[in-house]
């Protein structure tokens, strides 16, 4: 049987799999180490960054994850339509910041932050799959935390969410400060 080149088993899993999928998991398949997965994944994004080629290989949450090109979305969009670009509304887009920068949060520390009902704009974020559910706090009621998705990461061109800038935190209220998650 032919020796095949790692990089090109390694595109064939990411082609077929559709999600994100971590670089220990690919090395424990592959019987290979991690720096061996990390190189070959080099040398794709290599090739098809150096070709132009249509589709490229992003990071996520430690893993890999095949995508297409973003100056080759609008081509995209053309084919699937207007109904991929509904943007989120300005009460969403408050949720999710909130949801990224304290994850994990509940529902009501979201609200607190906002200073009004949460509720719609949770549940978009939940059906979008921006968000999800992580746990539960350790507190009367055990409310539910919440913390971003890996299309999160992919939405927004994230590795991991230490990648979020930082927050001028000479505007926040002393409110966004104060909102802690119990150990």
């Amino acid at each position: 049987m032919n020796e095949q080149p790692l990089q090109y088993i390694i595109e064939s899993i990411l082609f077929a799999y559709g999600e994100p999928i971590k670089a220990a998991k690919l090395a424990a398949v592959l019987n290979t180490g991690v720096e061996q997965i990390e190189e070959a994944v080099r040398l794709l994004q290599y090739e098809y960054d150096e070709n132009r080629r249509g589709f490229n290989i992003i990071e996520i949450d430690e893993g890999y994850q095949m995508s297409s090109r973003e100056e080759y979305y609008p081509f995209i969009q053309e084919l699937f339509g207007e109904r991929r670009l509904q943007a989120l509304s300005g009460a969403a887009m408050e949720a999710l910041a909130i949801v990224a920068y304290k994850q994990p949060v509940t529902r009501s520390q979201v609200e607190y932050i906002r200073g009004v009902n949460s509720d719609g704009a949770m549940n978009r974020l939940l059906e979008r799959d921006l968000i999800e559910e992580v746990g539960k706090l350790d507190a009367p009621g055990r409310p539910i935390l919440y913390a971003t998705t890996q299309t999160f990461l992919r939405c927004f061109g994230l590795r991991t969410p230490q990648e979020l800038p930082p927050i001028d935190k000479s505007k926040l209220s002393e409110d966004y400060e104060q909102i802690t998650i119990a150990e």
